[in-house]
């Protein structure tokens, strides 16, 4: 079988004969350099505020309601006509629950860590729920201990950093690992105590 020649004896391309042009896809997307990855915080600290949330807008729909109800009805009676005693409406008391709901369900999503090529940063709430963060670059971290799914930092300046628990922990510990490798700080791995 011989190959198409055109006029000057060149060999015809055979994207030319078809009139498209040949487009090879990558299978693999390397992540893109500084991109960040946030581990939010574990199940079991979202749930009081989702319950508080879930409370404040039961609150809001049955103030609602009672403002709508029939004057005979005992809603009625202790929304509207439990106003004339109160210093806030009862309305006005449920906008302020609902609103402190919301901001309570975003604060607890604002806590975890968030990982990227040139440090990690770690989001807490003080005792009295104030926010708190605190980033490292990666030169200052000279040995990551991992205990499953928990990572700790021991720092240049022999402080010890823990990290927050997040809802994927195993994901982190991976991450983690995988940047320690790269830029060959040492790790640690403790097994876990087991408990009688």
């Amino acid at each position: 079988m011989s190959d198409s020649v055109d006029e000057d004896g060149d060999r015809i391309s055979i994207t030319d004969v078809n009139g498209t042009i040949a487009r090879f896809e990558m299978t693999y997307e390397p992540p893109s350099a500084g991109q960040k990855t946030k581990f939010g915080p574990p199940l079991r600290s979202r749930i009081p505020s989702a319950i508080y949330l879930v409370c404040a807008v039961t609150f809001g729909l049955v103030t609602w309601y009672a403002y709508s109800a029939p004057t005979s009805s005992m809603l009625f009676v202790w929304a509207v006509e439990g106003d004339r005693i109160r210093p806030l409406s009862l309305s006005v008391i449920a906008v302020v629950v609902l609103v402190s709901a919301i901001a309570t369900v975003l604060r607890t999503h604002m806590r975890g860590v968030i990982v990227t090529d040139d440090w990690v940063e770690a989001r807490y709430l003080l005792p009295l729920g104030i926010p708190r963060a605190k980033r490292w670059g990666w030169p200052q971290i000279t040995r990551v201990v991992l205990d499953a799914q928990r990572v700790g930092f021991e720092m240049y300046d022999g402080s010890f950093e823990r990290m927050p628990d997040v809802a994927d922990g195993h994901g982190l510990v991976q991450l983690i690992l995988h940047h320690a490798g790269r830029l060959r700080i040492d790790v640690t791995s403790l097994e876990r105590s087991t408990r009688r």
